[in-house]
């Protein structure tokens, strides 16, 4: 008979499949590992287990102890089957960035999971750096991993990752492309395939908002790179002791919208169900396009999988909400497809300001028509409310009309996009669609930059 004594057994050896659809226009053999058939459906499985052994080897971590660790998801599920088959508890701290699916799977294997705001600098006693550090220190009989400096996590692509794709490529890899974050993937596998072949290029994705691109063409770690972005798994505002950039040949940076835009294309397009850092790291292959010729092998990892971003990247309302749905908008149409439906609101002109103002707070809008019985005869917005007010602090009991601006323009349906950009000023902060019938909408340049 053959069988796994325990599900830990069935990590590694995942599949290496060619791409056909979405890296058509690359002259190369595009061959993606796909870490999805790991037991925990992540690439961070191999590190997981590596990590637990080595620290069980030297007695860091003792029977009955307690897991802790600062994780984006994968290398918690990963930890989370390695505590399970071997008796240990877990608690896990991610960020509130991170997709709900994530969290509710950890919890799911039974994980106790912390969450923290993303938005805070790495040293912050709210970060998930420092909150994973501080239950580290206080958790009797407990061990943090602390994956990004932990030298096992390398080792794990060192001993698995590197001779796979060595061997299933019959050694004629040429280059290796995958998302960096932790840095245990890509120093761990590029150390094993430079042993093999020095030639063989090592190209490491990262993401607008993370410091790797930069401190690896200048050395110098620039805080003003770091700022908030919504890609998982990849990018990082601290410098990992994983992250071995002279093993590194470049970086190229990738999009939040093109990463889950081309998340989105390897599902509908290869069949591939894979999660955020995939759709970057495709879009990385398609930048270097020009560094590789018809007779290369490119290999590029997928990290985990799609069913932990279904509420984000396969969600059309939240691509939508983000401007990140690849539609077509050429018209005012197009502009308020998605809410035409709903009733235009306005204002009449003996109603008093503080019924405007109240409209605005209820509905978080900025601008309003203003209409008598023979249709449009202006506006109201909030920076001209302000204005008034700063004048006049009774303005609130006066009524519309005293205060009310130039009506806003009204086009139909069928005007081009840029002609409605035009018609948007400083001055003029609207513009109305006449869309027949007597039913109009209106336009702001909100909506038009979500058409960018």
């Amino acid at each position: 008979m053959k069988y796994a004594k325990n599900i830990l057994e069935t990590i590694g050896n995942t599949p290496l499949v060619q791409l056909n659809s979405v890296t058509s226009e690359i002259d190369a053999m595009v061959l993606a590992k796909v870490e999805t058939f790991n037991p925990g459906n992540s690439v961070k499985d191999r590190m997981a287990l590596k990590m637990i052994e080595d620290a069980e080897a030297d007695g860091r971590l003792k029977p009955g102890g307690t897991i802790i660790e600062g994780t984006s998801g994968n290398t918690g599920m990963g930890l989370a089957l390695a505590a399970i088959v071997k008796g240990y508890k877990c608690i896990f701290v991610i960020s509130d960035k991170q997709s709900k699916e994530k969290m509710d799977i950890l919890r799911a294997v039974g994980a106790e999971v912390v969450v923290c705001p993303t938005n805070v600098e790495p040293d912050d006693p709210r970060s998930y750096y420092s909150v994973s550090k501080r239950l580290g220190k206080e958790t009797p009989n407990s061990w943090y991993v602390n994956q990004y400096d932990n030298p096992s996590n390398a080792v794990a692509h060192y001993e698995q990752t590197g001779p796979e794709i060595w061997e299933q490529t019959d050694g004629k890899i040429t280059h290796f492309v995958v998302g960096v974050g932790t840095g245990g993937t890509i120093s761990g596998t590029a150390k094993y395939l430079k042993e093999k072949n020095p030639n063989i290029k090592i190209w490491g994705v990262d993401t607008y908002g993370s410091v790797f691109k930069k401190y690896h063409e200048t050395g110098i770690f620039d805080e003003n790179e770091i700022y908030p972005y919504i890609t998982e798994g990849i990018g990082e505002d601290i410098l990992p002791e994983n992250v071995d950039f002279s093993l590194i040949d470049g970086f190229t940076k990738v999009t939040d919208k093109d990463a889950a835009v081309y998340t989105r294309k390897i599902a509908k397009e290869e069949g591939i169900f894979v999660g955020n850092s995939a759709g970057s790291a495709v879009k990385g292959i398609l930048q270097l396009k020009e560094h590789f010729t018809k007779d290369d092998v490119v290999v590029v990892l997928f990290h985990d999988h799609g069913s932990r971003y279904v509420g984000k990247m396969f969600n059309d309302d939240w691509m939508r909400d983000r401007g990140f749905l690849e539609e077509e908008i050429t018209t005012a149409a197009d502009l308020i497809k998605d809410h035409a439906d709903k009733p235009l609101l306005t204002v009449r002109t003996e109603e008093l300001v503080s019924h405007a103002i109240e409209r605005m707070r209820e509905y978080k809008i900025s601008q309003i028509p203003v209409e008598d019985l023979n249709g449009f005869v202006g506006s109201v917005d909030e920076s001209t409310l302000l204005h008034h007010y700063i004048v006049d602090k009774d303005i609130a009991e006066k009524p519309i009309k005293e205060v009310m601006g130039a009506t806003y323009p009204i086009v139909s349906a069928d005007t081009s996009i840029e002609k409605v950009s035009k018609l948007i000023t400083k001055d003029n902060q609207a513009v109305l669609v006449n869309l027949g019938k007597g039913k109009h909408h209106i336009i702001t340049k909100y909506d038009i930059i979500n058409a960018m």
